[in-house]
């Protein structure tokens, strides 16, 4: 017996709205001032970081639950990740302009497709947005998918907010930016593709999605088993400090450990519910470990998992028997 196409559109429609990360929730009348009040946090010298809320995207905090950095090289500025809206990319350059006056633009780099990561894009020349050549398929792929649905979420904080994709391909190990040089991991299991840049001068590690620090991991297109190899790669990774996708500046590794001990834990749950024969509503009230209850937004998370990965092991664990053959 074979799947319908229908079954897999339905599979990645799911997916897409799930990365819009839950429900719409939050108050109104936050959003009506449309003003992120973003604030830089120098993390190393002239690195700084731009730390979103751990909750969910909701009217409150208009989408901007993401880490974005940037740094200031000898001849311009690389920036790290743009944000969840037009709006936000333009007070993220007023923020750079305020920081580093006089300072160009040299690079956006991408880390990956989900939205609060690339959807400031459009701020930026696009010749100097550069990402993985999956990144930039997955982006033109499914980023007008996930713009909608964060106007949905977000409302009006999106307006006039396009999808823009990076310019510029990247495969090499180095590039050099300003004068700075950064190595580049190409990496996968947040994602089908997941970026990673490392400032060799500071030793700043710029993880993305694949490590999060007390708040608890998305899985809308995880493949949990590469994302822990990709968390042992980077564990092995000569570093100063991490900064997480989500949460705040990590100087020991713990977002890397508290990630994979997540992932393994759910890895094994949700396959130990699969034997079981326990439906997906029975498997999202599961028990969840004390050790989590310092992640923000477990339970959900949580929740969200089991629509995001309880259909893929249930195809593995009980695969469909064709009764012609």
């Amino acid at each position: 017996m074979t799947h319908s196409h229908t079954g897999i559109n339905r599979r990645r429609f799911i997916q897409i709205m799930a990365a819009g990360c839950a429900c719409c929730t939050g108050s109104v009348s936050h959003a009506r001032l449309l003003d992120y009040q973003l604030m830089a946090t120098e993390i190393a010298s002239k690195t700084w970081a731009v730390h979103g809320a751990t909750e969910y995207f909701n009217m409150g905090n208009g989408g901007n639950i993401v880490n974005v950095a940037f740094i200031e090289v000898p001849d311009g500025i690389v920036v790290i990740d743009s944000g969840p809206s037009r709006r936000y990319g333009e007070a993220l350059l007023s923020l750079i302009e305020n920081t580093a006056p006089g300072k160009p633009i040299l690079r956006v780099y991408n880390t990956h497709h989900h939205p609060d990561h690339f959807l400031g894009n459009q701020v930026f020349d696009p010749g100097i947005i550069a990402a993985p050549e999956k990144v930039i398929e997955n982006i033109n792929v499914e980023g007008n998918a996930f713009a909608d649905n964060m106007y949905r979420l977000v409302g009006d904080w999106m307006r006039g907010t396009k999808v823009v994709a990076p310019g510029l391909a990247l495969s090499d190990a180095k590039e050099e930016v300003g004068g700075r040089q950064f190595s580049l991991f190409y990496l996968a299991g947040h994602t089908s593709a997941d970026f990673v840049i490392r400032d060799d001068e500071t030793g700043v590690l710029f993880s993305g999605d694949l490590a999060f620090l007390f708040r608890a991991p998305t899985t809308p297109h995880a493949d949990i088993n590469t994302w822990q190899q990709a968390i042992d790669t980077l564990a092995a990774t000569d570093r100063s400090l991490i900064l997480p996708g989500h949460g705040l500046r990590d100087e020991t590794g713990e977002s890397l450990e508290q990630t994979s001990d997540y992932l393994s834990w759910l890895n094994g749950t949700l396959n130990e519910a699969v034997s079981f024969g326990y439906t997906m509503n029975e498997a999202m009230a599961l028990p969840i470990p004390k050790r989590f209850d310092t992640l923000s937004v477990v339970r959900t998370e949580f929740e969200r998992s089991v629509v995001h990965l309880y259909p893929a092991l249930e195809e593995s664990l009980f695969p469909l028997v064709d009764v012609n053959q």
